[in-house]
């Protein structure tokens, strides 16, 4: 073996060591990324509530909690499925705690009006929070009990806690809604104000 071919063999080796620790370094990175489901109404608003939270990576409105798979927006909101408008979201838990974030969606809408937000009313619209573990469980009683000690709200707190069901993906259209239509009546009318109750709030906590 001449030095050319000795030189090529050591290049592939570090090669392939470089690529196994780019590998298994990616694998460590997915794994600090953490899940958190909430329902709080309409999905455009608390979409857009937690897209300005920092340490949250990604925000996706979809369909929980109901009777049929892969279920259409026209089929939710008949009420007839069982689902409610919900949130998947994508966080970093070095930079904002499963705790902060329940916080912000009960200090964003209102737990204690039975399937309905505001206008928006039917089961499609129903306060809830779907865990992923025993730890989340644990916080999200933990605080429902705090803020119902501190009688924070004027009537009982009804959102629904149980553990993740499957997850849809809503249809494209209702995907980053408010930050594409922020002309829309809706969107100045019902979300921007949960925007700037967040924000003052929660404004160490904005992106």
């Amino acid at each position: 073996m001449n030095n050319m071919d000795k030189r090529l063999q050591f290049v592939k080796k570090k090669l392939i060591l470089f690529n196994f620790f780019i590998c298994l370094l990616n694998k460590y990175t997915i794994t600090l990324k953490k899940t958190a489901y909430f329902a709080g109404g309409c999905f455009w608003c608390v979409e857009a509530v937690f897209q300005r939270v920092t340490g949250v990576e990604a925000v996706v409105s979809g369909y929980m909690g109901g009777t049929i798979k892969n279920p259409a927006y026209r089929e939710v909101c008949t009420g007839r499925t069982g689902h409610t408008e919900a949130v998947k979201v994508t966080y970093d838990p070095s930079e904002v705690t499963y705790e902060l974030l329940v916080a912000i969606f009960f200090s964003t809408h209102d737990p204690t009006t039975l399937n309905r937000q505001g206008a928006d009313v039917g089961t499609q619209y129903r306060s809830a929070i779907f865990y992923t573990n025993d730890e989340q469980n644990d916080i999200i009683v933990k605080i429902i009990l705090e803020l119902t000690e501190q009688k924070v709200f004027d009537a009982p707190i009804v959102t629904e806690v149980g553990p993740e069901v499957p997850f849809y993906p809503a249809e494209v259209e209702h995907h980053n809604y408010f930050n594409d239509n922020l002309q829309q009546p809706y969107c100045q009318a019902v979300i921007e104000p949960k925007i700037k109750k967040f924000i003052a709030n929660h404004k160490t906590h904005l992106k």
